[in-house]
């Protein structure tokens, strides 16, 4: 693949967790994050990015999001399991993206906020009338998903480098 098509990065933040007395690394999916994990898994499928690999924060949350999620795409990607998502920072997260292979092309992070929203809002350094409007309306709640376009190697992704095209949440 040449650097110069265009890269996607789908930013999805987990589903509702439940708070059972557990470590937070530990946590599982409430009720309503379980439905609101397939129902996001479905807009993802619905949106025809087609996700080349996912990286997944090694939480309880996110892993058992992304099980649910995945269900519903029309083909499984390959799974990164990467401890240094969970409690990430917007640079530690950049720094993982920029060791993407450069001959995939989609990849989706499933991750934590204030990470995944602060990413977004980093990234973008472009963004469509209404989805910008959307996001800022909305905020990045649990199970939401960004969806970013740029162009280059993966090394290149950095600050204001890329276009926000696309953002969905689950309503209240």
């Amino acid at each position: 693949m040449s650097v110069a098509e265009p890269r996607r990065i789908v930013l999805f933040r987990h589903a509702k967790a439940d708070w059972p007395q557990v470590t937070d690394h530990e946590r599982p999916l409430a009720d309503r994050g379980r439905m609101d994990a397939a129902e996001a898994g479905r807009r993802l499928a619905d949106t025809g990015v087609p996700i080349d690999q996912a990286l997944c924060s090694t939480s309880a949350r996110t892993r058992e999001t992304w099980k649910l999620a995945v269900q519903e795409f029309p083909h499984r990607p390959k799974t990164v399991y990467e401890e240094r998502i969970y409690d990430a920072s917007p640079g530690e997260l950049i720094a993982v993206l920029n060791e993407t292979p450069d001959d995939l092309r989609n990849v989706l992070v499933i991750g934590h906020n204030p990470g995944m929203e602060a990413l977004t809002e980093i990234l973008a350094g472009s963004a469509e009338d209404e989805v910008r409007e959307r996001i800022n309306r909305r905020g990045f709640p649990t199970a939401a998903f960004a969806v970013l376009t740029f162009t280059g190697s993966w090394k290149d992704v950095e600050p204001g480098r890329a276009a926000l095209v696309d953002y969905w949440a689950p309503t209240d």
